[in-house]
């Protein structure tokens, strides 16, 4: 298997992308067993969902780790994560923390005692107690058969999602702005809870207006628990649905080897 390596410390020796990969699995083990245990339905979605389908484990050269659930189960989290060992875990949110960038993914479970840095600095951690390690948690919500009001809603919060960057990169929390961003998705969900869609809410605003990443729900459900490493992860029912539109409609096809590369992570430390 080839090597990605992620660094190289002074003494010469490496963090490689399978280094972080057996720190992810582990994460990955702790939150399936809280989120069994308080009956949160998640899954793998992005290049996890894809690893689990095409490699029965992590993308080779995969150097992050995605899950999503409906607005109900992340709720439901937000109790469930307290069970998990506090000398291990932090977890952030806008939720836990006011300083927290919601134009990320609504959460993050860090991983205590690493460091890590991502290249994108639009997205750059704004919570102080850690910069572990971490895995992604998406909020996935209901989405509007209306093409035209769905395209509407994501401009307003897309006009919103510059404001609050802008002000970010300036060193200033725009709390209010932040909370109508959030405020926006969760009305935007609740309005259409009875659509057979559902996508990534609208605070995750980085895909085309015009093409957004939606999916049937009843393409989701119920999981599925397949092989992954050497453990068994939930997938989506019928994850090609998910994987079309998050990923592409080829991508049970390699990339380029050019593209075969780690893309996340610009600095890491144990």
């Amino acid at each position: 298997m080839e090597e990605y390596i992620l660094k190289t410390r002074e003494d010469g020796t490496t963090i490689t992308v399978r280094d972080l990969q057996l720190k992810l699995l582990e994460m990955l083990k702790d939150i399936d067993v809280v989120c069994r245990k308080h009956k949160v339905q998640y899954w793998l979605t992005g290049g996890s969902c894809l690893g689990a389908v095409r490699h029965k484990g992590f993308i080779p050269w995969d150097d992050d780790a995605d899950i999503g659930m409906l607005y109900e189960d992340y709720l439901k989290l937000l109790e469930a994560v307290k069970d998990l060992d506090p000398k291990k875990y932090i977890v952030q949110s806008f939720e836990t923390h006011k300083e927290y960038n919601v134009l990320i993914p609504a959460m993050k479970i860090r991983l205590k005692h690493t460091y890590c840095e991502e290249y994108n600095a639009l997205l750059k951690n704004k919570c102080k107690d850690s910069d572990g390690i971490f895995i992604d948690v998406f909020i996935i919500d209901y989405v509007s058969e209306n093409h035209v009001k769905d395209f509407v809603c994501r401009c307003r919060n897309g006009i919103l999602m510059l404001l609050i960057a802008a002000l970010e990169n300036l060193h200033i929390n725009p709390l209010p702005l932040k909370k109508r961003y959030v405020r926006n998705a969760r009305k935007y969900g609740k309005q259409n809870q009875d659509s057979p869609m559902i996508g990534f809410d609208l605070t995750w605003c980085f895909n085309s207006f015009f093409h957004p990443v939606v999916y049937p729900k009843e393409s989701i459900f119920p999981i599925q628990y397949v092989p992954f490493e050497d453990t068994m992860l939930p997938i989506p029912k019928r994850p090609k649905d998910l994987l079309d539109a998050e990923v592409s409609v080829n991508h049970m096809s390699y990339p380029p080897k050019k593209d075969q590369q780690p893309k996340h992570i610009k600095d890491i430390a144990f």
